[in-house]
């Protein structure tokens, strides 16, 4: 199959940073095709061979295993072309067209990576002059929108010059290799799917943190924040994996109509639950690493009195049959103590506990994201030697209310017969996904954009899918635009501001961290 990808913000950050290397890593994986054409289009003069100079200097400065080789790149470069655009100009926009007729491909992909203010115009400008075609397909990056207005608005613009079928909007998180393993953990097993209801798990956390702060993205930042940079789009589209219904098959629609009920059952906002379940906090100088970090508004691009949150911890619920009543904790910030993205689950306590457990410890299962790949299943089992709440033993600060023969296996039942059994250790099943199948796996964008330039829309959003999620959020973006709403510190380094655990300890929980 021949395709032309046609990349809009061709000499942007995120360009060189996530597009271009997952295209390269296609071509060196040999599922990129051969027959295809990639062209970068940006407002800069330049012809195809500078821009395929600027192209591999930037690629020299992404991971050492990724980073192309001299040769291997000039292969790849083969493919790299450059038209140049202003965007709001009808004229370029009709040499990019002469430039894709001189060669005609079964498949024309329009990458968006521009700001999304910019959609609308990039849209009406490809239909005025005709690259609206039944072979065009358009990917736009989130996020989709300011609020729920303005992406109704870009939606009813893009979907006026293309179809449903031929929009792809991406949220990179569902194209992660951790991702499908948990659509696979949840629907190609059938051990885990019967456990995943208010009958068994207490309550389950999704938490998307990074050490690094927002880097030379501070304009950006400003006008987006981590409600809408991560909650709105990755954090929701988590929370409906783990909590979703099994679709009906493995087709793009039965998935994402299944997602939609998940979103459209979310425990809706009130005036108590947007002070009670909701903290935002925006990080101030610390230590990462040991290397002393600015905080945010000492960041280029920032305002000195910015009430941009760069933390976000919440408490919802969704008010349906299998999870009513559960608690579901989303927590997401910037300079916080490490990198990392997980789900935990909690599972509720035996009915008729038999044995002693470590106080404040519960089983779970831990779907870790990034930076590893893999699940722990935290469980309890009997250690070598018998052991009863109140014995005293090495690393154990409880004196003895019963005794131990030295033979194995024989005991002194405890006098008080209220009592429980021996005392139970936490034991951990691991799985690495990385160690089993390799680190050299295929990667977020490159899987996306791959199933693009195939035409499978599973791993893309539905305008539905997101304008409910839009919806949810929306009373959160109100109360914090029309009222005082606290925006708490916290030292760049920790897990967020103090009040996100008063949050969840209300309701008897704690965060799970390392």
């Amino acid at each position: 199959m021949s395709f032309q990808l046609v990349l809009f913000g061709g000499t942007g950050d995120l360009a060189w940073r996530k597009i271009l290397p997952a295209l390269f890593q296609a071509y060196r994986h040999q599922t990129l095709p051969k027959d295809g054409r990639i062209i970068g289009v940006a407002r800069d003069k330049m012809s195809d061979e500078e821009f395929r100079t600027l192209i591999g200097e930037r690629l020299q400065n992404v991971e050492g295993e990724k980073r192309p080789q001299t040769a291997e790149f000039s292969e790849f470069a083969e493919q790299l072309f450059y038209q140049p655009c202003d965007l709001n100009e009808s004229s370029d926009y009709t040499a990019l067209k002469q430039k894709l007729d001189n060669h005609p491909a079964d498949i024309c992909v329009m990458y968006l990576a521009t700001a999304p203010h910019l959609f609308t115009t990039i849209c009406e400008h490809l239909g005025a002059c005709g690259l609206n075609k039944e072979t065009t397909r358009i990917v736009l990056e989130k996020p989709l929108g300011q609020n729920l207005k303005t992406n109704r608005e870009i939606n009813a613009t893009v979907k006026s010059f293309f179809s449903e079928r031929q929009i792809f909007r991406i949220d990179h998180y569902l194209g992660k290799p951790s991702v499908q393993n948990l659509f696979a953990l949840r629907f190609g097993n059938s051990l885990f799917e019967p456990l995943l209801s208010r009958d068994t798990v207490s309550s389950i956390q999704i938490t998307l943190s990074e050490d690094i702060g927002i880097s030379t993205r501070g304009p950006f930042y400003e006008q987006t924040g981590a409600l809408r940079d991560m909650i709105q789009n990755h954090a929701l589209q988590l929370l409906c994996a783990i909590a979703m219904e099994p679709p009906i098959n493995a087709h793009a629609d039965a998935i994402r109509d299944e997602k939609l009920k998940v979103l459209r059952s979310l425990k809706p906002w009130n005036t108590q639950t947007l002070r009670s379940d909701i903290v935002r906090g925006q990080y101030s100088a610390g230590l990462v690493a040991g290397a002393a970090v600015k905080g945010y508004t000492e960041e280029a691009g920032v305002a000195a009195n910015s009430m941009t949150e760069t933390f976000v911890a919440l408490k919802t619920e969704v008010n349906n049959w299998r999870w009513a009543g559960v608690p579901f904790y989303l927590r997401t910030g910037k300079r916080m103590a490490e990198q990392d993205a997980r789900i935990v689950i909690n599972f509720r306590p035996t009915p008729h506990p038999i044995f002693q457990t470590p106080h404040g410890l519960a089983n779970q299962l831990v779907i870790h994201l990034q930076p590893k790949d893999g699940i722990a299943l935290h469980l309890f089992a009997q250690g070598q030697a018998l052991s009863y709440p109140g014995q005293s033993r090495a690393g154990n600060n409880v004196h003895a209310t019963s005794e131990i023969s030295a033979v194995s296996g024989s005991y002194t039942p405890p006098t008080n017969s209220s009592v429980l059994g021996p005392l139970l250790s936490p034991v951990q099943l691991n799985l690495d996904f990385d160690q089993r199948f390799g680190t050299d796996r295929v990667g977020a964008y490159e899987r996306l954009l791959l199933d693009a330039i195939a035409g499978r829309l599973n791993l893309f959003v539905r305008s539905d899918e997101q304008e409910a999620a839009w919806s949810w959020v929306e009373p959160i973006l109100q109360d914090w635009e029309t009222n005082d709403t606290p925006l708490y510190t916290y030292p760049s380094g920790t897990w967020g501001p103090s009040q996100s655990k008063v949050m969840i300890a209300s309701a008897g929980h704690q965060w799970d961290e390392d």
